[in-house]
Parts: C-alpha cells; sequence; structure tokens
C-alpha cells in the first residue's frame, strides 16, 4: 500500500475482474429496484436494457460503479440494467499511428530527425479501462519517449545500418513498458533518419573520395597488369622477328578499316640494306 501511494508501480496486477468485490446491502437494494422497474415497464424497457456489441468490439459493464465479475463481455448480445448499470465499449483491432519527427543527439553528438510507426492492440480490454485513463494517448507518448531514450544511446552508424534491431528493440521496451496498460504491441518501425545538410554533404563529399581513391587503385593495378602483358608479349616476338612484321601489317589492316587516311609505314632497316647492297 505504501508503494502505491508514493507511485511506485506494482510488479504483476490483477485485473479488476479477478478481485470479488460485493454490492454492499445497498446495492443489493438498488439492483433488486431496478430489476423490478424492468420487469415492470416490460416491453418497453427490454430496448434499453440489451445492447449489442460488433465482432471486433468489447464491452466492459460497470454496476454501481463496479466491474463485473466474468470481464469483457461481447460479441452479441448482452444485458445490462437502466440506473445501474453501464458500460464502454473497448475497440480489439490493430492500431497504428505515426511518431511525430523527434530531434535526437546521438552518442557521437550529431542531431538527427527520426519519425517511426507503431501498431499495437488491446490485449486485455478490462486492464485498458480500470488501470489508464487513456490508453491510446499514453502509449502514443511512451513511443516518443522510447524512441529519443533508445537512439540516444546509439551511433549515427548505427542507426543507419541497424534499424531492425533498433526497432525490435523498441518494440520490447514498449511491449513491457503497456503490459500493465493491457496494451499489445506488435510492430515498430523506422520510418526516416533525415540529416542535417551540412553533414549530408560532408558524407557525400567523404564517400567521392573514397570513390576516387578506389578507382585510382583499381587503374594502377591495370597499369601493372598491361605492362606485364606487354613485357610478356616483347619477349614471344623477341624470339620470332617475322612476328614484328605480322603485327605491322595487323595494325595497318586495323587502321585502314577504322578511317581512311595517310598512312606512314615502318620500313625495316634490314630490307633497305640489302636494296642498297644491290645498286652497289
Amino acid at each position: 500500500m505504501a508503494d502505491q501511494e508514493a507511485g511506485h508501480p506494482q510488479k504483476s496486477r490483477r485485473p479488476p475482474d479477478d478481485v470479488d468485490s460485493g454490492l454492499g446491502v445497498c446495492g443489493w437494494i438498488l439492483v433488486i429496484t431496478s430489476l423490478v422497474f424492468t420487469v415492470l415497464t416490460f416491453p418497453i424497457s427490454i430496448w434499453m436494457c440489451i445492447k449489442i456489441i460488433k465482432e471486433y468490439e468489447r464491452a466492459i459493464i460497470f454496476r454501481l460503479g463496479r466491474i463485473l465479475k466474468g470481464g469483457a463481455k461481447g460479441p452479441g448480445l448482452f444485458f445490462v440494467l437502466p440506473c445501474t448499470d453501464s458500460f464502454i465499449k473497448v475497440d480489439m483491432r490493430t492500431i497504428s499511428f505515426d511518431i511525430p519527427p523527434q530531434e535526437i543527439l546521438t552518442k557521437d553528438s550529431v542531431t538527427v530527425n527520426v519519425d517511426g510507426v507503431v501498431y499495437y492492440r488491446v490485449q486485455n480490454a478490462t486492464l485498458a479501462v480500470a488501470n489508464i485513463t487513456n490508453a491510446d494517448s499514453a502509449t502514443r507518448l511512451l513511443a516518443q519517449t522510447t524512441l529519443r531514450n533508445v537512439l540516444g544511446t546509439k551511433n549515427l552508424s548505427e542507426i543507419l545500418s541497424d534499424r531492425e534491431e533498433i526497432a525490435h528493440l523498441m518494440q520490447v521496451t514498449l511491449d513491457e513498458a503497456t503490459d500493465d496498460w493491457g496494451i499489445k504491441v506488435e510492430r515498430v518501425e523506422i520510418k526516416d533518419v533525415k540529416l542535417p545538410v551540412q553533414l549530408q554533404r560532408a558524407m557525400a563529399a567523404e564517400a567521392e573520395a573514397a570513390r576516387e581513391a578506389r578507382a585510382k587503385v583499381i587503374a594502377a593495378e591495370g597499369e601493372m597488369n598491361a605492362s606485364r602483358a606487354l613485357k610478356e608479349a616483347s619477349m614471344v616476338i623477341t624470339e620470332s622477328p617475322a612476328a614484328l612484321q605480322l603485327r605491322y601489317l595487323q595494325t595497318l589492316t586495323t587502321i585502314a578499316a577504322e578511317k581512311n587516311s595517310t598512312i606512314v609505314f615502318p620500313l625495316p632497316i634490314n630490307i633497305l640494306q640489302g636494296l642498297i647492297g644491290l645498286k652497289e
């Protein structure tokens, strides 16, 4: 009792429908009076007593301010007494909402704007009504603070690369925090991470410099491989002098096929020496 007055939450809570709470003598007198009134005004009162709940809804019935045993009612028809009974409808379908963009300071002192989306549903309608004023509003506010707390412990690189892990951590944290409210958080997703413009330019310049460095390394490796291939080709041509003449002819054929132009053909010196010797 002292912990409750100090504001400390209990580790486990039982649903109110598990607590046997009597109405008392005056309460039973009012209930019997309401029942007699319903019988005397039948069939007009039947329209006030019978309620219909849809398949995706549940009804929490309060009799003289106390939740009836048995928990939530529905779907289908259920019976309430006029004057003494009231009920609250709870939607059991999955609800989704967007987390507004949050300006977060990461662990490495970088300011980013992050938003997300959360999917949840009411798992226990009795707890959702009895333990919290507005479960939907509380879940939305808790999702915002959880997003800020989780991302505040991460570096920028971790936020950009480990979105699935961060989303799973948020889902587990929210699910544990909303368990006493009868809420089940099914999924959390990080939608967008917006970086400052200056940081985007710096990252783009860094990436461009890294690409240029890789391109220079690849070009140098290509030059080295080409030089090795030329060295091996020169060794083959050296072994057969006629191969050099064939290479000249092949080069001339390639040039002549591409464009008509004046071609300076290198004439081997040994042929000129042979012609000079014949003249003498």
